[in-house]
């Protein structure tokens, strides 16, 4: 079985290989029109460029950085180059060809060096796309996150032990398995250094030994993401890391969260001990840490941690310097936008009134205790906010596509420089909840088995070198006679929904699809494509079923936490976009507390009291299921309410988007 293992984790480190190969080129390219300067310009009016909290937090606690930052191999491949970003000095402002917003991004990943988090806790940025945190004990080292490679970490050890002396390792701590975050292990431990897993995590840390401490499920998830889509991600990553770009002014910037992947050797080294509970307590060299479990946001697998000797918070990925990905490009599991939100305010509850600084896996710190409340939920509010809106829009009969094209955040969320759109996009984080919760079919069953793209271009070519649409349906029909049922399928519905008028086109679509339905193998296909058939020819089936009952039995198992979540889709958010104010719920019957968070547009929750609550309820756990009901007036009569009573009557008056339930009649295969 360990030699099973072993291969398993040896193919994983080859396959992470594979996405850091390739190398930069030099591409001959135009330079910015006119019409793409003039919108660039745009952006210095849309953001607030005298805002420079975060470029001046990049920067805070530097100790030592060379003048010069560029490592390379032995055979003369460059391994990590901030020299390579040195272009960013000859400019006060961002070039035509780059957007202001990401060129200061940039600026503010190119500051490196050794930095000073707070008081025995250091940081080496800028090294690597990912940090390298050291956290002093009494006699050693506590590492947490290791860099992508072998000799960044080495590079960024090196500083440390230059400017703060020479101590052994006393334990690894790795937040999450990606290859960015523990691919440089071997630059602090080695196999016969190992803890032996067989024992506790207290005995381990006893007996000398250096124990690698990691979260629940983290083997796993790391041979999952880089062996089994190995390839297809080695691929994708080239584009998504701009691996064939060279970096200049019209080559590859910053991307967030940092520059780039380092290249080098990349280490794996089975972990000894796995975190498997929020609350978890470890003393390790005089060191207090406290573990939250965060699986499902950033990774499958992830933890934040906390120190409270030094009221320190370490956010792992789930916080940054940018707007994250829900999904990520170049392919992973899909990550839950309610969970990543939900966390950071567990987190919020659980350390908010004491923690000085929060620090990261990527990027840099935050300090002071009113700012790091408010980067938490703000943070937490714009990925809410993508979740429930785009869910809020699903159940509105809107596509991935069409919520992509649509969804915006409330100014007010928007304008944080930390969560602006650098490496994740609202478009593709919203197309990611929609995957998480509806897949990639729109229930438009033109979709179930599309022709390839090279077949589609080509059909198009031919129809269109016809001229106008009636010749184009004229063409169809003598496909249709064909047999070519599929494509008359997929080229009718886009006429109908260019005009829904046009019968001719509705009723081919209809006739095609019915002879798909006929031919299928599948039943629930056959059902799909004939019902689609009959709402081209009769219109939307939906609208003539009547009112659809709500729930009940369903709803009365709902908890707080998840009548809250479908309070915040049901909430009509642009009408309360400018709000900010919070709301104490006292469930009387299980002594129970929640604060409920109005946060520009989105709902936030913890199970915890607060100080500060603008309206304090007092009500039976079930009340809480008249608002989600469509029934929010009787809430007010079983609920003793005492605060800013308009307010809250505000959010009871926009739980409007389709409360109590909707009949679900919006169109599929028309607009």
């Amino acid at each position: 079985m360990r030699k099973r293992k072993a291969t398993v984790l040896t193919a994983l480190v080859m396959s992470a290989t594979l996405i850091l190969s390739g190398s930069g080129v030099v591409l001959a390219s135009n330079p910015a029109t006119d019409i793409t300067a003039k919108k660039n310009k745009e952006w210095y009016d849309i953001l607030d460029f005298d805002d420079t909290q975060e470029a001046e937090f990049a920067k805070k606690g530097l100790i030592d950085a060379p003048e010069e930052l560029e490592m390379k191999a032995d055979d003369g491949l460059v391994i990590w180059s901030q020299k390579a970003y040195d272009f960013l000095d000859d400019y006060d402002e961002a070039p035509d060809s780059a957007n202001p917003s990401l060129w200061e991004n940039t600026k503010n990943n190119h500051a490196y060096g050794l930095f000073e988090v707070t008081d025995g806790i250091y940081q080496v940025r800028g090294y690597d796309m990912a940090n390298v945190t050291f956290i002093e004990g009494d006699t050693g080292w506590i590492i947490f996150d290791t860099g992508m490679g072998k000799e960044v970490a080495e590079a960024a050890r090196e500083l440390v032990e230059k400017n703060l002396g020479k101590k052994p390792v006393k334990a690894v701590l790795i937040s999450h398995p990606h290859v960015d975050h523990f691919g440089g292990v071997r630059a602090f431990v080695s196999e016969n250094e190992l803890a032996d897993s067989s024992l506790s995590l207290k005995a381990q840390v006893k007996s000398g030994k250096i124990p690698v401490i990691v979260p629940e499920g983290f083997t796993e998830h790391a041979v999952e993401e880089n062996l089994y889509a190995g390839t297809a991600m080695s691929r994708r990553s080239k584009y998504q890391y701009g691996v064939f770009l060279d970096k200049g002014e019209q080559g590859a910037l910053a991307m967030g969260i940092g520059m780039g992947q380092s290249r080098g050797t990349l280490g794996f080294i089975l972990p000894t001990y796995e975190v498997k509970e929020t609350g978890e307590k470890i003393t390790i060299d005089g060191v207090d840490i406290e573990f939250q479990m965060t699986p499902g946001t950033e990774a499958p697998s992830e933890m934040n941690a906390y120190f409270p000797q030094k009221k320190a918070l370490w956010v792992a990925e789930n916080c940054t310097g940018t707007l994250h990905n829900l999904y990520t490009l170049r392919g992973a599991e899909v990550r839950d936008g309610n969970d990543w939100a939900k966390y950071i305010m567990e987190a919020y509850a659980m350390y908010g009134d004491d923690v000085e600084v929060t620090f990261q896996s990527h990027n840099w710190p935050h300090w002071g205790n009113d700012v790091v409340k408010e980067y938490l939920i703000n943070t937490a509010a714009v990925y809410k906010y993508i979740n429930d809106e785009t869910l809020s829009m699903i159940n509105m009969g809107y596509t991935s596509t069409e919520i992509a094209n649509t969804i915006k955040l409330p100014e007010k969320l928007a304008k944080n420089w930390y969560t602006r759109q650098y490496y994740g996009t609202v478009a593709h984080d919203a197309k990611a909840v929609y995957q998480k919760y509806m897949g990639w079919y729109d229930a438009n069953p033109i979709n179930l088995a599309k022709l390839t793209p090279e077949e589609t271009a080509k059909k198009w070519v031919e129809y269109l070198d016809l001229g106008g649409v009636d010749k184009a349906l004229e063409k169809a029909h003598k496909e249709y006679d064909k047999g070519e049922y599929q494509w008359v399928a997929e080229f009718t519905n886009t006429l109908v929904f260019a005009d829904p008028d046009n019968k001719e086109a509705r009723e081919l679509c209809a006739d095609s699809l019915e002879q798909l339905g006929y031919q299928t193998e599948s039943g629930t296909w056959r059902n799909c494509y004939l019902t689609a058939a009959a709402e081209l020819r009769d219109g939307n089936l939906s609208v003539k079923d009547g009112p659809r009952t709500f729930a009940s039995d369903l709803m009365s198992h709902l908890t707080p936490e998840m009548t809250f979540d479908y309070m915040a889709i049901l909430l009509d958010k642009e009408e309360i976009e400018d709000e900010d104010y919070c709301v104490e719920f006292n469930m009387t019957d299980t002594d129970e507390t929640y604060t409920l968070w109005v946060r520009y547009g989105s709902l936030l929750y913890a199970k915890a009291p607060t100080d500060n609550a603008d309206v304090v309820i007092k009500c039976p756990e079930k009340a809480l299921l008249t608002l989600i009901s469509g029934e929010s007036d009787k809430f007010k009569d079983i609920a003793d309410i005492k605060g800013d009573t308009k307010e809250f009557d505000d959010l009871l008056d926009n739980l409007d988007r389709f409360a109590g339930g909707s009949n679900g009649d919006f169109n599929i295969v028309e607009p």
